[in-house]
């Protein structure tokens, strides 16, 4: 059942995905539905200003439908679906606001946050009251009981995973590469663990792929926030549905290094009224005013999750 389950659940995903977006970019430039670009952004990207965004809204219906076949296999597929759509939502509505008020901020940061927070107690809440309750995997030493300590930790990686993600999406193709890497390692630990969830990370990966070939550098159409939050809240979900949340250090080091910038950026900044750790916030554009092209800091970015996926799947199986 799983080799059919590695074949289809990507197929469909991916041909999905393959046959809506060459529909959707025209219509969502018909709509006018194009990215406003942070004017303190780097100068190289204000040409990038109208690109059709919100091709989120692809990558979520070819999960979905790439996935519903299967959640027949482990009901944790149906919860992995249900946070990346909520999730997914959220970005929804920023970007809706975005594009109806011609800038590029959205929902107001309290009420972002404030969804985030709702939909993440709930889901913690979830986790902790039912399956293997407050007991989580740790790398290379096996499952440990956290107690109480379990909520504001799983809440607090969470909440981090989610608006790294967010963060990551800022160069053509680079939240797409690194999550399909996460994917395929989610697939991976399922299929080490006996989960059913194979199916909802292969779905993930294949709706990815096919959104790559229309957002890899130069970049046809961007996921917008409804995308970048609902891949968030997919590596989130799958995380906990495996109970290795510990993992994400690993796994989603990208997105981790990614939102640590933003705030040490920030921090920084208020703290010494003016200066900056980094020539410019998130870690993506350090780099790339450093000289980095698009296509080398994706290139990198990726090969580095890939090694933090295969050091948290060394220890995962010293731990199973």
């Amino acid at each position: 059942m799983n080799s059919i389950v590695v074949v289809l659940a990507f197929a469909i995903s991916f041909i999905l995905g393959v046959i809506m977006l060459p529909i959707m970019i025209p219509i969502l430039h018909r709509l006018k539905f194009g990215q406003n670009v942070r004017e303190e952004g780097p100068q190289s990207h204000l040409k990038k200003s109208g690109t059709p965004t919100m091709g989120g809204i692809a990558i979520v219906i070819a999960m979905v439908i790439g996935t519903v076949p299967f959640i027949g296999m482990d009901l944790n597929n149906l919860v992995v679906l249900l946070v990346t759509l909520l999730f997914g939502a959220v970005g929804f509505f920023d970007d809706l606001l975005k594009i109806r008020h011609h800038q590029s901020e959205g929902l107001k940061a309290w009420q972002k946050m404030g969804l985030q927070i709702i939909i993440t107690v709930a889901m913690v809440l979830y986790f902790g009251l039912t399956g293997t309750g407050t007991a989580i995997v740790v790398p290379f030493l096996g499952s440990v009981d956290f107690g109480g300590w379990f909520y504001p930790l799983v809440i607090v990686a969470v909440l981090g995973t989610v608006n790294g993600a967010n963060f990551t999406d800022g160069l053509d193709g680079l939240a797409s590469s690194v999550t399909i890497v996460i994917a395929g390692f989610f697939t991976a630990s399922a299929l080490l663990l006996g989960s059913g969830i194979t199916a909802s990370s292969l779905a993930m990966a294949g709706a990815l792929c096919a959104f790559l070939c229309f957002n890899c550098f130069p970049a046809k159409v961007f996921m917008g926030d409804t995308g970048s939050l609902a891949l968030g809240g997919y590596v989130a979900a799958a995380a906990l549905v495996l109970y290795i949340p510990i993992l994400l250090i690993f796994v989603a080091f990208i997105y981790l290094a990614e939102i640590i910038s933003v705030i040490l950026q920030v921090g920084y900044f208020k703290l010494t009224h003016g200066k900056r750790i980094f020539r410019m916030s998130p870690l993506h554009h350090h780099f790339e005013l450093g000289g980095w092209s698009e296509t080398k800091v994706v290139t990198v970015f990726s090969v580095i999750t890939l090694i933090g996926c295969m050091v948290a799947f060394a220890g995962l199986m010293l731990a199973a």
